[in-house]
């Protein structure tokens, strides 16, 4: 790969709450719309917009389902999505590994 780090970071995977969705599912697998909203502190329509962004990109998969008649939604990430965030780990390190002292 040529040319600095900075140009291989996902500009789709970068952004602050879309990285920490990122990170939280590839660790867990899944999780409902309500533990990624309490634990990234965002407001349901400031996720619900990251995960359709994500979603869009295949980087989700999200499940709508009811449960004692209750709705719920699960969130999935996908092999794209875990590639897509694997890269960016990635050149962010090779960031890291440039800077001094860091």
């Amino acid at each position: 790969m040529t040319g600095h780090p900075s140009t291989r970071l996902d500009d789709t995977v970068h952004q602050r709450v879309r990285l920490g969705i990122l990170t939280i599912l590839a660790t867990a697998g899944r999780a409902d719309f309500t533990y990624l909203r309490d634990n990234l502190e965002v407001t349901d329509g400031n996720l619900g917009r990251h995960l359709e962004v994500l979603h869009q990109a295949g980087y989700v998969e999200i499940e709508k389902t009811f449960e004692a008649r209750r709705p719920r939604t699960w969130v999935s990430i996908t092999r794209a999505g875990r590639r897509a965030l694997k890269g960016h780990i990635l050149a962010l390190r090779q960031m890291i590994d440039e800077v001094p002292g860091a």
